[in-house]
């Protein structure tokens, strides 16, 4: 840190408890009182560097015997302020540094210490030092730290903009080109100097965070008007929002907290626990929300979502939490679910988590990216339908496995009720699923927790899902699914049927074309001649048969199926026969009602029993 020594005398000064006596021998004749201190001083040294002193010292009565008091409550520093000016006035030694020039500068305008009143005057000597300070990085931190306690002075002098200015451009420039010191470092123990001469070595590269640290400790408005003063530089948006994400985890503790329920308590190492009360956080934190940049992506969804959770706690204004929950809304792709959880406020609240608060984000996201003119079966979609293009469906994808893996994860708790879990599933449109894997296991896994649902309830919600686009994974097993509804398993027992068929026809229409294509213009003979050169019999016909065999022995396994339930279920009697391979079945309309209510072929024998037994 830089310093600037000025005066030659010796300490000419003791503390008695609240005054200051001068040790010069001389009687004192003046008395001034800052604050709760007063100094016993002798007039000639005051005058001959003060005006303001010079004048009132003037005006005083001079009656015999007594004494010229003066009073400078509103003195800019206070008593520890005065002190140095009353030794520089002396010509003590005082030692000017980056924490006091500013109270000094200030100080001096407001004594009047011109150049009028001496040579080399304190307002000279301190306006030169902040000139030096300015040029400084770690010096114009502290200078900047110290404008607060002279704000209106520091205002005035037009201090404080100077050193905003000077940071500003530092942190907008390359701090490696120019080898701005940074907070910590001390210039004048270089170990890149040796006997003066600079080695070879360069220090290393400073990351792009580098200042986020050291301008975390200015108080709020002045970190405010220096990130205004960055942002205007043209400083790329997300490092603006990296800092102001730093300050406000360093000043609001519960920023760092993890976002499950089991660790809310959890501080990460190295966190600041601020002294500060929950409504200053809760006001810091609406300032905090409302200095982010306004741009998708700047802000990691990780700390959206944060200041979501943390506004909560600390019970911030409707408006910051809408404005959290529909910039998170924006960029829900970018989100992941641990983040997502977040857990219920207060104490009348029924759930763990804040379903609602959840179904406000998707519904955010799906007004920005979901089409308006997809038809009612968008397995279809046109090119251009989507905002965006085709990139689009991408995001709601990617939403959809969030969203079904947030159910999932809520699904166990016996307080969430049906309609919530509806609505938030029901919200991702069917075609933003390639898969209903991950939707079945939540559903799956809110039937095992809620056994009470009747089975007019359970249909509905297996409604959700679209039996046609179950893996044969998840087929597998939700035809062994005894929670599931009797509708549901026979209906994904008919499609993987009629997927087995559509694969085995297809394999005999590959059959069939490669049989042709070895076969041309009727020259049978030759075909046939060549038929064992171009096609090896272990690989061609021989993997058909196994191929046949993996379908023949699927399909087998789903009719014992069948019968193992027909057992058990007498309702359940006719399906086995209905669902044959003896008969060719076609299907009418394999997508009504979103896959749930299919009605069987017409050329099955009878009508499908859709009662529960």
């Amino acid at each position: 840190m830089a310093f600037l020594k000025l005066g030659s005398k010796s300490e000419e000064f003791r503390r008695e408890g609240q005054t200051w006596l001068c040790t010069s021998g001389l009687p004192s004749d003046v008395t001034v009182e800052v604050g709760e201190m007063s100094f016993f001083l002798h007039k000639f040294p005051l005058l001959s560097r003060s005006g303001l002193m010079n004048r009132l010292i003037a005006e005083f009565p001079n009656e015999e015997g007594s004494s010229c008091v003066l009073q400078f409550h509103d003195a800019p520093g206070g008593a520890k302020t005065f002190e140095l000016i009353t030794k520089f006035c002396y010509g003590v030694k005082i030692e000017v540094t980056a924490l006091n020039v500013v109270c000094l500068r200030c100080a001096a305008e407001y004594f009047e210490m011109t150049e009028k009143y001496g040579e080399g005057n304190l307002i000279k000597q301190t306006e030169g030092f902040l000139n030096e300070v300015f040029s400084n990085w770690a010096d114009s931190i502290k200078a900047l730290e110290t404008c607060e306690e002279v704000q209106t002075y520091a205002e005035d002098l037009y201090i404080i903009p100077r050193c905003i200015d000077s940071l500003v451009m530092k942190v907008c420039s390359d701090p490696n080109l120019f080898n701005w010191p940074v907070a910590g470092s001390n210039s004048s123990q270089d170990p890149n100097l040796w006997n003066g001469i600079s080695s070879e070595i360069k220090p290393p590269p400073l990351d792009d965070n580098w200042w986020y640290e050291d301008v975390s400790f200015l108080s709020l408005p002045l970190f405010k008007r220096l990130i205004s003063a960055i942002e205007s530089k043209g400083m790329k948006p997300e490092s603006v929002a990296a800092s102001i994400i730093y300050y406000a985890r360093r000043y609001v503790p519960l920023m760092n907290r993890q976002s499950s329920i089991c660790d809310t308590n959890h501080v990460n190492p190295g966190t600041i626990i601020s002294t500060t009360s929950e409504t200053d956080q809760g006001a810091l934190l609406e300032e905090i929300v409302g200095l982010l940049p306004d741009k998708r992506g700047v802000t990691s969804s990780k700390y959206l979502l944060r200041l979501l959770r943390t506004a909560m706690i600390l019970h911030a204004s409707p408006s910051c939490r809408e404005t959290l929950e529909r910039r998170v809304g924006a960029q829900l792709d970018q989100a992941v679910l641990v983040d997502l959880l977040i857990p219920s406020m207060g104490y009348s609240v029924e759930t763990l988590h804040d379903i609602d608060c959840v179904q406000r984000i998707v519904d955010h996201f799906m007004s920005i990216y979901q089409p308006t003119s997809v038809a009612a079966s968008p397995c279809i979609i046109e090119e251009g339908q989507l905002i965006g293009g085709a990139d689009t469906l991408t995001p709601i994808t990617m939403v959809a496995n969030l969203v079904d893996g947030y159910l999932a994860e809520v699904a166990p708790d016996v307080n969430l009720k049906l309609p919530k879990f509806q609505a938030l599933a029901a919200t991702i449109p069917d075609y933003a699923r390639p898969l209903d894997d991950a939707l079945y296991h939540a559903i799956d896994v809110y039937l095992k927790a809620h056994p009470w649902l009747t089975d007019s309830e359970r249909e509905q919600l297996c409604r959700l899902m679209n039996c046609q686009k179950l893996s044969l994974e998840a087929s597998t097993h939700a035809a062994q699914n005894e929670r599931l509804p009797l509708r549901v398993v026979v209906q994904v027992l008919f499609f993987e049927q009629l997927r087995l068929r559509t694969s085995i026809s297809g394999w005999f229409f590959v059959s069939d074309s490669l049989e042709n294509s070895q076969n041309p213009s009727g020259n049978l003979g030759l075909a046939k001649s060549n038929d064992t050169r171009q096609l090896d019999p272990a690989q061609g016909a021989e993997n058909m048969r196994e191929r046949l065999s993996e379908l023949e022995k699927e399909c087998s396994n789903i009719k014992n199926e069948l019968q193992k339930l027909a057992k058990t279920k007498k309702s359940w009697s006719i399906f086995p026969k209905r669902l044959g391979f003896r008969k060719k079945s076609e299907c009418r309309n394999p997508k009504e009602s979103n896959g749930i209510d299919v009605k069987a072929p017409s050329s099955m024998n009878g009508k499908p029993n859709h009662e529960n037994s």
